[in-house]
Parts: C-alpha cells; structure tokens; sequence
C-alpha cells in the first residue's frame, strides 16, 4: 500500500510538472503570435504612412505649380489613408480650401445666361439639328447662388421660368468631381464643366441623392450643354 501510494504521488508530480511545462509553452506561443501580429500590424502602418507622404508631397507639387485640380485629387487621396494622423488632417485642410478656390473659378465664369445646344458636343451635327427641329429655346440663368430654368418662345420671344434651384455642392460623397458636382432639388446630382474658353458649359447626371444615401449612375447618364449668351 506504502508503495502503490508514493508512485501515485510521483506519477501526479509527473503528471503536474508536464501540465506546467505545457502551459509554460502555450504561453511563449501566444506571446509569440501576439509579438508578430502587432510587427505585422506596425509593418503595415508604416507602408500606409510612406504611401500617404508621397501622395501628400505629391499633391503639395501640383499646388505649388496651381494644378489646383490635380492638387485636391491627390490632397483628398491622402486625407484618406490613415485618417487620423496629421498628415491626414492637413491634407483635408488643404482639400476645403482648393474646393472654395475651385467653385469660385466656375462661378466667376459661368455667371451669366445659357442657350441649351443639345445633348451632345457643340460641333456635332445633332447639335445643330436640335436647335432647328424645336420650337422652344432652353436656358438658364446662373447667378452666384441660384440657376434659374426658362424656356424660350423663338418666334415670339417671350420667356417663361420653370423653376429656380439654389446653388447647392455634393461635399458628402463626391462621385466624379470634388468641387463641381451640385444637387437639385429632386435629389439629382449634376457634375458641371466648362471648356478652356469658358464659353461652353457641359452638365452630366451622374448621380442621385436618396433616403439611403448617394447612389452613382454608372449607365446612361443623361447630359447637356450650354452655350454662352
């Protein structure tokens, strides 16, 4: 009995010494998983930081030379990677500001009244033809806050007001453009353009604002110009 009662004591110390050895073990795994789960993690961070640098001195070349539009691109690119670190912050900074320098250049030069000329360029024939073929002229107004839509008798003159719609910017979730899309009234959103000469102006749909937020329009977009008057 004697002896059967220390073997058991010895195979219980064996048996304790093995479970503390396993844990012992299991521990420096974990450790060891955890060590290189965060280097990977640092590791990655960095990547990101390098990234957003070069974007964000990128994007400071491009505003140096005033390629303001290149300059947001690549700003709002950089506010986006690793958006809480100052990098991100000033690059934001840097977005808001070009967004009010960029709108103010469109409005100086689209300030004014506009003749539809079609859905296509205005050096295309369906241009041409849709001015000849209707009865009924189309033109807006733009003013620094409002667009006015009229419709234009040709033989009589007289011009009727359709609707006013107040100049109002997608800032939420820019969809082409980062400083030139506005939505009307009917949740619409209209990317606006102008060419080199400023004289005309090309409005594309090219998405709509809903209950569930803004859905892009990736077909189909329905599109106009515009020729100064």
């Amino acid at each position: 009995m004697k002896f059967t009662k220390k073997a058991g004591n010895f195979i219980q110390k064996k048996v304790g010494l093995h479970r503390n050895k396993s844990i012992i073990i299991m521990r420096k795994i974990l450790h060891l998983l955890v060590f290189l789960i965060t280097l990977q993690i640092f590791g990655q961070n960095d990547q990101k930081t390098v990234f957003q640098k070069s974007k964000y001195e990128l994007a400071i070349s491009y505003y140096k030379k005033a390629d303001f539009v290149k300059a947001i691109d690549l700003f709002s690119l950089a506010a986006k990677i690793n958006p809480d670190n100052e990098i991100a912050q000033e690059a934001q900074k840097k977005v808001n500001t070009l967004r009010e320098v960029l709108r103010k250049e469109i409005v100086d030069q689209a300030v004014g009244t506009w003749k539809k000329s079609g859905s296509q360029p205005v050096w295309a024939s369906t241009a041409s033809n849709y001015e000849n073929q209707s009865a009924i002229e189309e033109m807006i107004e733009i003013k620094e806050d409002q667009i006015l839509f009229y419709e234009v008798d040709k033989k009589t003159k007289e011009k009727k007001l359709l609707k006013t719609e107040n100049l109002i910017y997608n800032d939420t979730d820019s969809t082409t453009s980062l400083f030139s899309e506005i939505i009307l009234s009917d949740g619409s959103i209209w990317n606006c353009s102008l060419n080199e000469k400023g004289d005309v102006l090309h409005v594309i749909n090219v998405a709509v604002k809903t209950e569930d937020g803004i859905e892009k329009i990736k077909t189909g977009n329905e599109e106009s110009y515009y020729i100064k008057n």
